[in-house]
């Protein structure tokens, strides 16, 4: 799930393809007294879920909102779930120096809305995909999630243990593969059981399309982190694995191979014995088997040279040199 940096002007009446009459009249509800919207534009890069920039003016000035709608029948039926797990989240999140957006409202049932929704403010910054200064923006990922990982989450608060987004029976090489044998022998390296762990709170879904920059290219600072409805608690291993699986699709292998080393050059701590640490890494991975679901926002957002046989190419050099180095 992605929160894009570009934006489509929509009428500030209609979204066009689907309805959000009632959603925009329960968002009218919510503002303060004399604040209107003034202005609606769909948010690129999104895949799970619809996303709107909203601009309202008032008494007070101006002020952008970011509203997050399902839309898509998978996601409705899920919605009551993810949504109500984002907005305790976000109300978690609001004391910390987590750089998260803060909750204004949420319908998670859509008892009030055409579509299950969330509303909260707008976080600066921009998404940045591109491979110029890569390195230098990873170094940032790693130090975040380490501070995110920190977090001292007491019991009844913390989120759900985290689910496995793959299977070592249901993983299915890619139609462009060219190396089969590479995902066979990953898909036998997860038939265990997972290995014991020290629970974590983890985004889950953290990786450079959820994550926000300002400032100039060469020295970039985070400014927000978005997409908190996959939030778990699991082993920090498991948010590297994400990350870097992302960072070897964008950048290539090498990429996501370093990005476990920044993550403990930043202080934090990974499962100290390379078998331990190749499941998790594995696991994450194997989820990815079909790249084109995070490729197709990827690709919107200007990154038009991730076809699906680069893809497929990277993610099978990054499953090589895991094996390589780990295996």
């Amino acid at each position: 799930m992605l929160l894009g940096m570009g934006a489509i002007t929509e009428d500030a009446t209609e979204d066009t393809g689907h309805s959000w009459a009632s959603t925009r009249a329960w968002v009218e509800q919510t503002l303060s007294a004399g604040e209107r919207i003034e202005r609606v534009d769909r948010l690129r890069g999104g895949w799970t879920s619809r996303m709107r920039r909203l601009d309202v003016t008032g008494p007070d000035g101006a002020r952008s909102l970011v509203l997050r709608s399902f839309v898509k029948p998978f996601f409705v039926r899920h919605a009551e779930g993810l949504l109500t797990r984002e907005a305790e989240i976000l109300r978690l999140l609001a004391p910390t120096d987590v750089p998260a957006a803060t909750l204004v409202a949420v319908d998670a049932t859509a008892r009030h809305c055409d579509h299950p929704s969330l509303l909260m403010t707008r976080l600066p910054g921009t998404v940045r995909l591109h491979d110029e200064n890569a390195d230098t923006r990873a170094d940032e990922l790693a130090r975040l999630l380490v501070r995110i990982h920190r977090l001292p989450v007491p019991a009844p608060q913390r989120p759900r243990v985290y689910q496995a987004w793959a299977s070592p029976d249901r993983v299915t090489p890619p139609a462009a593969t060219r190396r089969p044998e590479l995902w066979r022998r990953a898909a036998d390296v997860i038939r265990r059981e997972p290995p014991p762990y020290e629970g974590r709170f983890l985004h889950r879904d953290f990786h450079p399309g959820n994550v926000l920059f300002t400032g100039p290219d060469d020295a970039p600072r985070i400014s927000g982190v978005v997409d908190w409805v996959e939030t778990s608690w699991g082993p920090a291993d498991l948010d590297v694995a994400h990350c870097s699986t992302a960072l070897a699709l964008l950048h290539g292998a090498q990429a996501g191979m370093d990005f476990g080393d920044r993550y403990t050059t930043a202080g934090g701590t990974l499962a100290p014995d390379a078998p331990t640490h190749l499941y998790w890494r594995l696991l994450d991975t194997l989820g990815y088997g079909d790249a084109e679901k995070v490729a197709v926002p990827w690709r919107d957002l200007g990154r038009a040279d991730l076809t699906p046989e680069a893809l497929v190419g990277r993610l099978e050099d990054y499953l090589d040199a895991l094996f390589t180095r780990y295996g």
